[in-house]
């Protein structure tokens, strides 16, 4: 004899099941927003999105940053500058030759990838990044912005 469920009970059981094949989903990932510095240059090195994983970035643990990005250009040499804002206070500043993060020589579809390992006493938050890619001769290739979250977990593993 078949007993009647109620709504309630089958949509709890539902909830439960969704719930739980969240948890075996791998590490968050997101294609971010991008926008170019300056809206009206004519970039030779087009960006089509970044990729953090995980995203939000975790304080403590490596964090990736793959950006798709192309030309038609050949790209022998150039400089990736990282420019970190916290709000509107810059905290963070690099430079990194340009083929230690892509395949040199770059032409066609390429990708950028970053990997960072921010301290555990990072605050958390939204910040900003400002990454210019410079040719050989210091001309600019392409200039984006976009905006990445801190998470507040790491802190409490740190305790």
């Amino acid at each position: 004899m078949a007993t009647k469920q109620s709504p309630l009970l089958l949509g709890l059981l539902g909830l439960l099941a969704v719930a739980a094949c969240l948890l075996f989903l791998p590490s968050a990932s997101a294609v971010t927003n991008v926008e170019y510095c300056n809206k009206d240059q004519n970039y030779p090195v087009k960006v089509s999105g970044v990729e953090i994983v995980p995203d939000p970035v975790a304080r403590g643990e490596p964090a990736t940053f793959k950006i798709s990005a192309s030309t038609d250009q050949t790209i022998g040499k150039g400089k990736l500058v990282i420019d970190v804002k916290y709000f509107i206070f810059s905290v963070h500043s690099e430079t990194r030759e340009l083929c230690d993060v892509t395949s040199c020589p770059a032409s066609g579809e390429f990708v950028v990838a970053h990997q960072q390992t921010l301290p555990s006493y990072t605050p958390p938050g939204s910040y900003t990044i400002a990454m210019k890619m410079l040719g050989d001769n210091d001309e600019e290739l392409s200039c984006i912005k976009f905006g990445f979250s801190i998470g507040f977990a790491a802190l409490e593993a740190t305790l």
